[in-house]
């Protein structure tokens, strides 16, 4: 069912910011927000998350760029993007006047260049409309598989050590975390000691479809990343391990951004329960794209239907 999102409490805090509601764009999935905005009115959403802005203008990979698996896509765009110069001049001024919360998701080929590209957003008119910096420590179909900040702790808190000198303590950092990690309880809290704010969790799983006719990968960057239904457990387990490790006291307690594999507000729900204070929806959008509203109401309905506020059902199907 839906609910008056009126009648139902969905504030989240992000990292000292407070949400409306903790639905949300996954990075990549809704370019930078025109497009979505024909479908329904993206400041409905407790944020809009950005695609992933550089330093420069990218290209991308080559084609073909995308293919279809079993409950999921893969996917090997290569965060094709303008740039950050032209993205303050444009994308985000645009999305300060339709009143957006912005997300802005960054990232480098070098942690010098993260922090390059979010010293200039901070210096940007219409910085006042972003709410936080997602930096993308974790994109698994770039060009060279070094990339993958989120792979080492190390380079994980370097990158985000690097961002939080030049932002703002006002504004929340969040590490975007890869689940092609054995210990992901590692990684976040290196990326949390380096001076994130907040994780989100997870980016796409590494992998590879085979064109059994060509007898050649599908993709012509080889790998790319998978998305949809098919990762979802895998967010909840990694959701969960990272959300226990901060219950216990091992590593400090911070917001998770949930987000894998959601396409209904059940789906929303478990996240939830498993420990993240808000919500992404990717991939559905490409299907439906009204997906992240529909999510929402129908997230507010099981809410409504619990007697709780939001915030009471995070984590809440963690022992005491």
């Amino acid at each position: 069912m839906t609910e008056d999102l009126t009648t139902v409490d969905l504030t989240t805090d992000l990292g000292g910011v407070t949400l409306p509601n903790p639905l949300m764009t996954a990075s990549g999935c809704a370019a930078n927000g025109k497009e979505l905005h024909r479908f329904f009115d993206i400041a409905e959403l407790g944020a809009f998350v950005t695609k992933s802005v550089k330093a420069e203008p990218q290209s991308g990979r080559g084609t073909p760029r995308m293919a279809e698996t079993p409950s999921g896509m893969l996917n090997s765009i290569g965060l094709q993007g303008p740039g950050i110069e032209a993205f303050v001049t444009t994308d985000l001024l645009w999305l300060q006047s339709v009143g957006a919360r912005v997300i802005v998701s960054i990232a480098g080929e070098s942690s010098e260049e993260f922090a390059r590209v979010a010293e200039r957003l901070v210096a940007a008119p219409a910085f006042g409309a972003v709410a936080a910096i997602e930096v993308n420590i974790s994109c698994p179909n770039v060009a060279r598989r070094g990339l993958v900040y989120a792979c080492d702790p190390e380079s994980s808190a370097t990158v985000l050590r690097l961002v939080r000198e030049v932002v703002p303590r006002g504004i929340p950092l969040l590490a975007k975390l890869t689940p092609d990690v054995t210990d992901i309880v590692g990684i976040a809290e290196a990326a949390l000691a380096g001076g994130a704010d907040g994780l989100t969790m997870i980016n796409t799983l590494l992998g590879i479809a085979i064109d059994i006719d060509r007898q050649r990968p599908h993709l012509f960057g080889t790998t790319g990343g998978l998305s949809g239904p098919a990762v979802r457990p895998v967010a909840v387990r990694a959701i969960w391990q990272t959300h226990a490790a901060m219950r216990a006291g091992r590593i400090p307690s911070a917001p998770i951004v949930g987000v894998g594999g959601v396409r209904s507000g059940r789906d929303a729900l478990e996240l939830t329960l498993a420990g993240a204070s808000a919500i992404q929806v990717g991939t559905a959008t490409f299907n439906d794209p009204l997906a992240p509203v529909r999510v929402l109401g129908e997230l507010a309905g099981l809410v409504a239907d619990r007697g709780a506020r939001y915030a009471d059902l995070v984590g809440a199907a963690h022992p005491i």
